[in-house]
């Protein structure tokens, strides 16, 4: 069965922190749908292992690029480095981020707060602008997906700058939604809750983890990586050319209680 609107072929896609958990799948999701995916993370090494089973199973050229994403000359040879490479950028998916230093505000130092915001909040800012700048002289439109969290929505206790960053990223969202609509750049936002990654699947396989899935997720279960792949798909795709602006939460019910 052929689907036109969902088809990526000949489009390419930067993603952050997209070798691992959410990123992965969000960039497994693309190269299935055909596109030429940049994967950008600090670790090179973790970089080039993904693109290679990437390649390998899709077909689709890949790009390991180091990133930094809170330094600005790194983003701008990311930039020029893709453009170089494919001769333009069709779809930037910003998912790099950090959980953050775990603290009561009173306990909070002025560097747990710049390190979580500069990443989580500033990161994003820095590198849309930079990729934005391109493909409006590209002139051909473009799609921009923001990872932000349902901490942009809810609450959770002592991840204050976490929670301030990821709502700064939704609103960020529908400020670049407003102004690039004249360029025909759409900009959307996904919301995750909890989603199993590397990094947290030996913390709810504890019995406070189970807990914790218990109280908080009506499925009563953990979102996987796999499950990110139709909804980055549809907002890079031209089946979401009149969407633009919005914030779609993917939670298993959680924000629901």
């Amino acid at each position: 069965m052929k689907l036109p609107y969902f088809d990526l072929s000949g489009k390419v896609a930067v993603i952050t922190g997209g070798a691992t958990g959410i990123g992965r799948g969000i960039s497994d999701g693309l190269a299935d749908a055909g596109a030429s995916v940049v994967l950008c993370a600090r670790r090179i090494n973790v970089l080039e292992e993904a693109c290679a089973e990437i390649a390998q199973k899709t077909g689709v050229k890949t790009l390991p690029h180091r990133l930094d994403i809170t330094s600005t000359d790194e983003i701008n040879t990311l930039v020029n480095d893709v453009v170089k490479e494919f001769g333009h950028i069709d779809i930037l998916v910003n998912n790099a981020g950090v959980g953050g230093s775990e603290k009561p505000i009173l306990e909070m130092s002025e560097e747990d707060w710049d390190n979580t915001v500069n990443t989580d909040l500033r990161g994003i800012f820095l590198l849309s602008q930079a990729v934005g700048k391109e493909m409006v002289k590209q002139g051909t439109g473009g799609k921009v997906i923001n990872v932000a969290s349902i901490g942009g929505e809810i609450i959770f206790p002592n991840m204050s700058a976490y929670c301030a960053s990821k709502g700064g990223v939704i609103q960020l969202t529908k400020v670049m939604a407003l102004e690039w609509i004249r360029y025909n750049i759409q900009v959307n936002a996904i919301l995750p809750g909890y989603i199993e990654t590397p990094m947290n699947t030996h913390f709810f396989a504890t019995d406070v983890g189970k807990k914790i899935i218990k109280k908080n997720i009506p499925m009563n279960r953990l979102g996987q990586q796999d499950e990110m792949k139709g909804l980055a798909v549809y907002l890079a795709s031209p089946a979401s050319s009149f969407m633009t602006g919005s914030a779609i939460i993917i939670d298993g019910g959680q924000t629901c209680w």
